[in-house]
């Protein structure tokens, strides 16, 4: 199969003579397409091809570097107190029920936790995994607003190169997902993901409650330690696959390893950058 693709792609790249860029994209989403999608995601909302995804990407991107910043210059920034706490709280719900349908769909009962390929049969329970892969990509949809949100309160120290990295990435992994790996070991990294979005959304819903609060989030440095121990997980699952004898698609785990490796990194200096800051500011106290 894989050989087919290559020739079949070579050929559409020898004659092609367009310079419109979205249609040589889309004629290579359709050669990918042939060859390796998951036909039952057909007709899903969004899910005919990658580029209504990449549009609400670049629309994102956008509006949180460019317009909205541009919006709210001369303005003073925006309260949202209520707003935030019922978002929040719809954010921990989600999750929740995410986390719950995750176990629920086979990590539960019926999934090798060291090896498990993806069903693409019409089982009842392989279904269920893939619409609940599909609420997972339009829950990635649904976090930008943590970002506009940032920027309508005027919070730009929030909005980071690690934040918009990791909130235009994972909708674009979630809808590679759909299509084509919908179960199995893709779907690790998503368990465990849930369960931090339960927590990390419900420490920023009492932030938001008000200064009165304050005094119940002691927990905040072990947020950071939590997503980290996240990633230290996917690393540990996507090895143990690629050095057994696991059917899951190597390419695909080596992937997952790469991109598990880089957010570890990423969110590694996160937390080195925050303990030395405060590290330095207790100094500066005493």
């Amino acid at each position: 199969m894989a050989s087919g693709f290559v020739k079949i792609a070579m050929d559409e790249f020898n004659s092609h003579t367009t310079n419109n860029w979205t249609g040589l994209l889309m004629r290579y989403w359709t050669i990918v397409e042939e060859e390796f999608a998951d036909d039952r995601a057909k007709g899903y909302p969004l899910m005919d091809n990658p580029l209504p995804t990449l549009a609400l990407v670049v629309a994102y991107l956008a509006y949180v570097l460019i317009i909205g910043p541009l919006y709210m210059r001369d303005r003073k920034p925006l309260q949202l107190k209520n707003t935030l706490i019922y978002y929040n709280a719809c954010q921990v719900l989600l999750s929740g029920y995410m986390f719950y349908e995750h176990l629920m769909s086979g990590w539960l009962f019926d999934y090798n936790l060291r090896c498990q390929t993806v069903d693409y049969s019409d089982s009842q329970q392989s279904r269920r995994m893939l619409n609940l892969c599909y609420i997972y990509y339009l829950s990635k949809l649904s976090e930008f607003a943590d970002t506009i949100f940032f920027v309508l309160r005027k919070k730009k120290s929030q909005v980071t190169w690690l934040h918009l990295y990791h909130h235009s990435l994972t909708p674009i992994e979630a809808f590679i997902l759909v299509r084509f790996l919908a179960g199995g070991n893709a779907t690790f990294p998503n368990i465990l993901n849930n369960f931090v979005h339960v927590c990390m959304y419900f420490y920023y819903m009492v932030a938001a409650m008000g200064a009165q609060y304050q005094k119940f989030l002691w927990w905040k440095k072990y947020m950071t330690e939590l997503q980290i121990a996240q990633f230290i997980l996917c690393i540990a699952h996507t090895i143990r696959a690629l050095v057994s004898d696991c059917q899951f698609p190597p390419v695909i785990s080596a992937l997952l390893l790469l991109n598990a490796s880089i957010f570890f990194v990423l969110f590694m200096n996160f937390y080195i950058q925050n303990y030395n800051k405060q590290r330095s500011l207790a100094k500066k106290l005493e």
